[in-house]
């Protein structure tokens, strides 16, 4: 397929309006956080930028699945954190300066290593001679104009006109939303003939890259004992990828809508997952509170 207007224009267009609505929430504060808490972003960002791919990688060689979809997987699995990982956090009553903290380091970091380690699956998957190989250097420029430039200029924004940010943020997040809906819809019109047969494919691969993914970056977190806040936030921030980034790799970049098929069902399957997690949040906190309650009520008794 050659690139198409849709692939070259629209997609880069809907990524940093993505990236623009997240640098209006940031501050430069938000980087200095890390020495506030370093244990807690050191191990959110293991979970992210480790275990992620090596649990995507192990996803993709256990269930059947065609070489492009498994790249696709692992592309996936690759991105950083969504920007709407602040919001579920935010209402899974987490650490939601943990949260912007990590997306934010994270989207910095993986300008780097998304063109190394997909290279990478590209050659494992489908092959030396059939990979269409991604040239590192100029895909790390592609990745930083269209993901991290608009960061900073939302954060220039912020800045210098805080109200105008947040009149731009609801714009910019409502666009976000609507062309990530186009592009999902896009893809499964495009793919309608073969959509069965990549939702079995990718549907188990989905879930598990989701499931898994979440459960490390919970229980890596209380291996280290830190808190319920940080808890719940760093496995947000595993489990909710930037599936825009992810679609605008695999179609845009590489022009082959087939390895996006994983990111834009990750998309739907994705807000399932945010409602089972803020719902558990909330309700773990609810009881907590009870208990630090009966607890303070039983010692001044």
């Amino acid at each position: 397929m050659q690139a198409s207007f849709f692939t070259s224009v629209l997609l880069p267009i809907g990524l940093a309006l993505v990236m623009l609505g997240m640098g209006l929430t940031l501050m430069p504060e938000d980087f200095q956080r890390v020495t506030r808490y370093p244990k807690a972003v050191a191990i959110g960002l293991v979970s992210q930028l480790l275990f992620l791919p090596m649990v995507g990688f192990l996803v993709a060689e256990i269930v059947p699945m065609q070489p492009e979809i498994a790249v696709g997987l692992i592309i996936l699995a690759l991105c950083p954190g969504g920007p709407s990982s602040n919001m579920i956090t935010y209402l899974a009553k987490g650490d939601v300066a943990l949260s912007v903290t990590l997306t934010a380091l994270s989207s910095a970091i993986t300008v780097f290593t998304i063109p190394i380690f997909a290279n990478l699956s590209l050659q494992y998957f489908v092959g030396q001679n059939a990979a269409i190989a991604l040239l590192v250097g100029q895909t790390m420029l592609q990745i930083f104009a269209i993901a991290i430039v608009p960061i900073v200029l939302g954060m220039l924004i912020r800045q210098k006109f805080p109200d105008l940010a947040r009149r731009l943020e609801k714009t910019a997040n409502r666009l976000a939303i609507g062309f990530l809906a186009l592009i999902i819809l896009a893809i499964i019109m495009r793919e309608w003939s073969r959509l069965p047969t990549f939702i079995a494919q990718v549907g188990i691969g989905v879930v598990l890259l989701n499931t898994i993914s979440m459960a490390i970056g919970f229980w890596f977190g209380k291996l280290f004992k830190l808190n319920f806040a940080q808890r719940i936030c760093i496995a947000i921030e595993v489990g909710i990828q930037n599936a825009t980034l992810a679609i605008a790799i695999t179609a845009g970049l590489l022009n082959n809508p087939d390895m996006a098929i994983p990111a834009a069902i990750y998309s739907l399957f994705a807000y399932a997952t945010a409602i089972g997690a803020i719902f558990y949040g909330r309700t773990s906190v609810q009881k907590i509170d009870r208990q630090e309650s009966t607890s303070k009520l039983t010692y001044w008794q």
